[in-house]
């Protein structure tokens, strides 16, 4: 562990989702730096299951990569919320499942992943949850199935730009509980 201090913040700016930050700090080498960051609301990604069958929601366009991506259910985690209660809000707003069709709803994650780079800081929630298979989803918010098993989720990782979804996919994969 390195021995760094912070001297300053000097720039705050703040709204309800992201806050921009600027420090001062003085390194491990006596050198003054001066970093710039964001801080996002953590987030909440859902990874839908049924009949063997893995679900993405329409791609919507992101504006910082400039086109329109293949996503799991996901959103931010509004303040005083628990993961748990958004994540079907989530599956009701990007694949119209309404909560008495999620059979089973089960974290992948106790604690939540940090996702972090030296200028943003991010927590992740992740999620699976079985659906009925008898309620049918509608086709209007599907914008890939998969297959649960191993050739279809290496399929639908290739298609997946959004790494936060590959993370959740690749977890759910190592924990052997596809359907293969």
């Amino acid at each position: 562990m390195t021995d760094w201090k912070r001297l300053a913040e000097c720039v705050r700016v703040s709204s309800q989702w992201v806050t921009l930050i600027g420090e001062r700090w003085l390194c491990d080498k006596g050198k003054e730096l001066e970093y710039w960051r964001v801080e996002k609301v953590d987030s909440v990604i859902v990874l839908p299951l049924q009949a063997g069958y893995v679900f993405c929601v329409k791609p919507a366009f992101r504006p910082g990569v400039g086109c329109a991506t293949l996503d799991f259910p996901g959103g931010r985690l509004p303040d005083g919320k628990a993961p748990r209660e958004i994540a079907p809000v989530l599956l009701r707003r990007e694949l119209a499942i309404p909560p008495e069709a999620v059979i089973r709803l089960e974290p992948l994650n106790s604690e939540k992943w940090l996702i972090n780079s030296s200028f943003s800081n991010q927590g992740l929630w992740a999620f699976v949850a079985e659906i009925d298979p008898a309620f049918v989803i509608p086709e209007a918010g599907i914008g890939k199935k998969a297959l649960a098993d191993t050739a279809g989720c290496s399929q639908l990782m290739t298609h997946l730009a959004c790494l936060q979804c590959r993370a959740v996919l690749m977890e759910w994969q190592q924990r052997g509980t596809r359907t293969d």
